[in-house]
């Protein structure tokens, strides 16, 4: 029986009670409902969010209401005043005294204020601002490696069932021939050496037919977590129309796409301008402010004392300007500012070295898609003349001119150039995806450029 018709039973016993074929379109929805990576990078994107309002609210009104009651003891004396009443004329050096033991105070407060002028504060918002955009480039930055991660998982699934299927594959071949081996040994028409050759063979492949079968178990229980769906009803596409021969851009127009585009990039970028804001709030910190200020207050002591029943009480109503300038701060300012020229400077390094850093990713995936298309076209004739040397020499075995040696070497190498090529068609496709996330390209076209490639 031909070889690629063994590897399609075995593919379809292996799904034999899967559901219907699923793409990788199916696999990316299925993760955004399900996955909690989702959850987790919606929720910073939405408290970033709120950095904006948080920056708007620094320039409102501020408006507070205190208030207090309790017990407490007040005295005061006056001496040498001047008194007039009416119909008594005018007294001088007149006396007053009162106090109050244990009595009852309480006091109520409105404060409102409006920032005019505020360096500090503007400083403060523009940060907030430039905080704002990094969520958004972080969450950029999250959903294209969350997208890379759900394929290499689905990809994982895709290889891990091809090899363990190749294995069952090399299994029922070894097992034939040993069959064979012993048959002709029996006869007289094969020395035994084939026969051990044959059975090391068969308990080599059962040994590997186990840890292929756990692997594929454990790729399959990887991508139902983040799915949500029974591990053991996955049933994937393999990629099988990886186009070769297909001109790409060159690696300049993506190095630039990479540059002005990438969620690396603008993340650095935000974090230096926000250090820049550090620097810039620290030197306001000690400008002037200038606030519009308005303020409604009540206080009242009441009770008995030295002389009786007493009371004060003492109401206030103001509405002005409140100007507002640091004198000395004990060093505190200065060393503040000073931590914030030496972050900025690191920042600033930070963002040298992820550019230095993207451009390398680029150039290597950009390599890596142009290399992967030729490295197909080889992998693919690799795999048709292993499996003509394969046939070739299962009709060398039968007629005598090939030893049972000869074909299971022919049918590992076979199978090996069988999982070489599934295997470049899996780095090529993610290499494409990967140069799009360097430019800052990567979503749902990608991936339905990637899922056009898959088996239908």
């Amino acid at each position: 029986m031909n070889p690629r018709t063994l590897l399609a039973g075995a593919v379809l016993a292996l799904g034999a009670t899967a559901t219907p074929a699923t793409d990788l379109l199916q696999v990316w929805q299925a993760a955004r409902q399900h996955d909690p990576q989702g959850a987790v990078s919606e929720a910073g994107r939405a408290a970033g969010a709120t950095r904006r309002e948080q920056a708007a609210a620094l320039w409102r009104p501020n408006l507070g209401l205190s208030a207090s009651a309790g017990w407490a003891n007040g005295q005061s004396q006056m001496n040498g005043a001047q008194f007039s009443a009416l119909n008594s004329g005018l007294s001088d050096q007149a006396n007053f005294s009162t106090s109050i033991n244990g009595g009852t105070a309480t006091r109520w407060a409105l404060n409102a204020r409006q920032p005019l002028y505020n360096p500090e504060r503007r400083a403060q918002a523009a940060q907030l601002q430039v905080a704002a955009q990094a969520s958004e480039h972080e969450w950029q930055l999250n959903q294209q490696d969350w997208m890379l991660q759900i394929t290499q998982r689905y990809m994982d699934v895709v290889q891990a069932e091809r090899r363990l299927a190749l294995v069952l594959q090399q299994q029922q071949a070894v097992n034939q021939a040993l069959t064979e081996a012993k048959d002709r040994f029996a006869l007289g028409d094969a020395p035994i050496t084939d026969t051990h050759e044959a059975q090391a063979r068969a308990q080599a492949l059962a040994a590997e037919a186990i840890a292929a079968r756990n692997a594929l178990d454990m790729a399959r229980q990887v991508l139902a977590d983040v799915t949500g769906w029974a591990a053991e009803n996955l049933q994937l596409q393999a990629p099988v129309r990886v186009v070769t021969g297909q001109v790409i851009e060159p690696l300049a127009t993506w190095l630039q796409r990479a540059e002005h585009h990438s969620p690396v990039l603008k993340l650095q970028q935000a974090q230096a301008q926000s250090a820049q804001q550090d620097i810039d709030k620290y030197r306001a910190s000690a400008s002037p402010t200038l606030d519009l200020v308005a303020q409604a207050s009540r206080e009242r002591l009441g009770g008995s004392g030295d002389f009786g029943a007493a009371s004060n009480t003492q109401s206030q109503q103001m509405v002005g300007l409140m100007l507002n300038l640091p004198l000395y701060t004990g060093g505190w300012r200065s060393a503040k500012l000073q931590e914030a020229v030496h972050l900025h400077d690191k920042a600033r390094a930070e963002l040298e070295r992820s550019r230095q850093q993207v451009a390398q990713m680029t150039r290597a995936a950009w390599q890596a898609v142009q290399s992967g298309q030729a490295r197909l076209a080889a992998l693919d004739a690799a795999r048709t003349a292993s499996q003509a040397r394969l046939d070739a020499t299962r009709l060398g075995r039968q007629v005598g001119d090939r030893t049972t040696l000869d074909l299971l070497n022919a049918q590992t190498d076979a199978s090996a150039a069988e999982l070489a090529w599934l295997q470049g068609q899996i780095d090529t496709l993610m290499a494409q995806l990967r140069l799009h996330a360097m430019a800052g390209q990567l979503d749902v076209p990608q991936l339905q450029a990637v899922n056009a490639a898959l088996q239908p």
